[in-house]
């Protein structure tokens, strides 16, 4: 019985060591990541040349399109994100202060709730910019006197959105969704102001088509 004990108890003890070296191990950066290792990344992207500007710790859209520049020159595979492979052919070590920012996918307040169910039922199969944007001419309506200055009455508004007509606004968000809403409650608009956005090959609508596209991303034409 005491044999047992002592070797239950040694595979607790080594098992306590070996999950937090394989946590720290499994550090990745992406969009909505912050902090030292960010930083790294950045001094060094912009010391080989891949990124402009100064290195702010914040894992931005800017970043991303760096890095996957890094990777596509480089023969890794381009996601955008950095992990092991990647910070070594940086030569960047990633320390476990910061993990992915997938940790940080929870729900904030009540309108991030709402955004964040918007964008799933809108933009779910669009890129993470596409979805930021999505959430961002949300945003745009309620702080634009032509709407309702609620992101409830925004959303809700009879006939603006299709996924409250189809329900499909009540559905779960996942945590892409969850990012990109936050990322657009904190400022990011890659819409640059647009009230409108559509797909011009799911639309007939004539009065949609006729305003002024200022971008487009993915599928959507995002306007004013």
């Amino acid at each position: 019985m005491k044999k047992s004990l002592s070797l239950l108890f040694a595979c607790i003890f080594v098992f306590s060591l070996i999950i937090p070296a394989r946590a720290k191990a499994d550090v990745v950066l992406e969009i909505g990541s912050r902090g030292e290792n960010v930083t790294k990344v950045q001094k060094r992207l912009i010391q080989y040349g891949y990124l402009t500007g100064t290195a702010d710790g914040k894992y931005g859209e800017k970043t991303r399109s760096a890095v996957e520049w890094f990777q596509r020159r480089n023969g890794l595979a381009v996601d955008g994100r950095v992990g092991k492979k990647t910070a070594a052919a940086l030569g960047v070590t990633l320390t476990g202060g910061q993990t992915s920012s997938s940790t940080s996918a929870s729900i904030v307040s009540s309108d991030h709730r709402l955004l964040a169910k918007l964008v799933y039922a809108e933009a779910r199969g669009e890129s993470y910019k596409g979805q930021v944007a999505v959430a961002a001419v949300t945003l745009n309506r309620v702080a634009s006197s032509s709407f309702p200055n609620t992101l409830t009455g925004v959303v809700y508004q009879s006939g603006a959105y299709s996924c409250v007509s189809n329900g499909s606004i009540n559905n779960t968000p996942d945590s892409t969704a969850i990012k990109a809403a936050l990322e657009a409650l904190n400022g990011w608009d890659p819409t640059n102001g647009c009230l409108y956005y559509y797909n011009p090959r799911l639309t007939n609508d004539k009065w949609i088509k006729s305003r002024p596209v200022i971008t487009v991303i993915g599928n959507h034409n995002f306007a004013k």
